[in-house]
């Protein structure tokens, strides 16, 4: 018996000195396990999340006492831990280390996207250029054909011009013929002479524009050059031949050969400057005509009516055939073209009035002669010496004095 008393009290003992470190081993939360490492599977495998680390328990954590000697201390403790909720001795998840994405960005979500145009407030530019005209694959003269009828944008006019012209001519050749009498027979012929002369112009016109390009310049000068063509050979003949028959057939023909040369010499491209040098050059002719005959007639020498409207029918046809020949040389600019014809009118016309107003009168050659002269030199200054004309190419690029040995490239 002593010596079960013995072992007995020793292992109290060593229960007692062992329990304390036991219970603060329990107490203890377990370290944090080690950071996994994130894997990103290769492209086209599908990704799959990490699995996710086991909950730990405290509960399951802290075993039951091993006996029934433990201490009142060591119980105590061990109520104090099972008490604690689970939130407070779960451990925070370790934080990242770097700012890599877990898994990479979707390519479609990296491209730039057209975005529909802004319509709200909108201004549309001043000098915003015209869409070109719709091409359904025919080609006349180099340029797309406008529309299913028409070629250009001068044939309407071009088709109208030619029309009326030709009913017109069909009714003045048949009344003068019929003396523009009032009876059933003479209606007729000029009702025939009418439809026959605008399907004739409508025709040949229409079948022109079908197969040839008509912009808007040579349509606009085909008809006053028409009515240049019509006045030239009225007025020629009327010097051959005193009869109005004849007068009627030739001016309807010289306003047909003007129209037609026109378009056929011009060309359906007729560049702007080219018919208004034409054009000019009829207005001079008819101007310097009726000074030249006003010079001779108040100089002494009489002048019969005949002779001036035979004259001044001509004049305009010989201007403009001369210019256009020399359309052939020379290329003036409209704008130049444009002011040697203003400034030659205004200055011939200030002189004209000034002189007769300073001498008493315009029957007497000076004022007419002062005018033609003065018309003559401004159209001169104007088309050699305008600030336009200058060769440019001769400036050097840098500064200082240079010497050119020719200012002005004229036109003319």
């Amino acid at each position: 018996m002593p010596h079960l008393r013995t072992w007995s009290f020793l292992a109290v003992a060593v229960i007692a000195v062992l329990m304390p470190g036991a219970a603060r081993a329990q107490s203890e939360p377990p370290p944090p396990p080690p950071p996994a490492t994130q894997y990103y599977p290769p492209p086209g495998e599908p990704q799959t999340a990490p699995p996710a680390p086991a909950p730990t328990d405290p509960q399951q954590a802290v075993p039951p006492p091993s006996s029934s000697g433990t201490s009142a201390g060591a119980q105590q403790q061990t109520t104090t831990i099972q008490a604690t909720p689970d939130s407070q001795m779960q451990e925070p998840p370790p934080a990242r280390t770097n700012d890599a994405p877990l898994a990479p960005p979707d390519p479609e979500s990296l491209r730039t996207r057209a975005q529909p145009p802004l319509t709200e407030g909108y201004v549309p530019q001043a000098n915003a250029v015209p869409p070109p005209p719709p091409n359904d694959g025919t080609i006349l003269d180099g340029r797309p054909r406008q529309g299913p009828f028409l070629s250009g944008p001068g044939s309407l006019t071009f088709v109208l011009h030619h029309t009326i012209l030709g009913a017109m001519g069909g009714l003045f050749t048949q009344g003068f013929a019929q003396e523009f009498k009032i009876d059933r027979d003479s209606r007729e012929a000029m009702l025939a002479g009418t439809l026959i002369g605008a399907g004739l112009g409508f025709g040949a016109s229409a079948w022109w524009q079908f197969n040839n390009w008509v912009d808007r310049p040579l349509s606009y000068f085909a008809i006053s050059n028409s009515l240049v063509g019509g006045m030239f050979l009225g007025g020629f003949m009327d010097l051959l031949a005193d009869d109005r028959d004849v007068l009627a057939w030739s001016s309807f023909v010289g306003a047909e050969l003007g129209a037609w040369l026109t378009a056929v010499v011009g060309g359906g491209q007729l560049p702007m400057n080219h018919g208004l040098l034409v054009s000019s050059g009829a207005a001079w002719g008819l101007a310097s005509s009726a000074l030249l005959l006003a010079i001779i007639h108040f100089s002494g020498t009489e002048i019969r009516g005949k002779t001036w409207a035979d004259t001044l029918l001509i004049a305009p046809g010989i201007g403009a055939g001369a210019l256009a020949i020399a359309t052939m040389r020379y290329n003036p600019t409209s704008g130049q073209i444009l002011r040697a014809d203003i400034f030659g009118s205004g200055v011939g016309a200030a002189v004209l009035l000034l002189s007769g107003l300073v001498l008493g009168g315009f029957d007497q050659p000076t004022p007419y002669v002062l005018s033609f002269l003065a018309s003559a030199g401004a159209i001169t200054t104007v088309s050699l010496l305008w600030e336009e004309s200058a060769d440019r190419t001769a400036v050097p690029s840098g500064g200082g004095s240079y010497r050119s040995k020719k200012a002005y490239k004229g036109y003319w």
